[in-house]
């Protein structure tokens, strides 16, 4: 069931897709984060939150 509601959306989409993840270890972090908090590397991405078309 699809979600209608725009403040539920805005929700949701910081819950599960607005962090950072470490290219060393692979844990989530804050979207503000500028070192891992489990492994302290400089090396975070962005969570990808487009799917690829294939």
């Amino acid at each position: 069931m699809p979600i209608t509601d725009p403040l539920k959306k805005r929700i949701a989409w910081e819950a599960l897709l607005n962090y950072k993840i470490c290219r060393k270890c692979g844990s989530k972090n804050p979207i503000n984060a500028v070192r891992c908090r489990r492994c302290k590397s400089k090396n975070l991405r962005k969570k990808h939150t487009k799917l690829a078309r294939r």
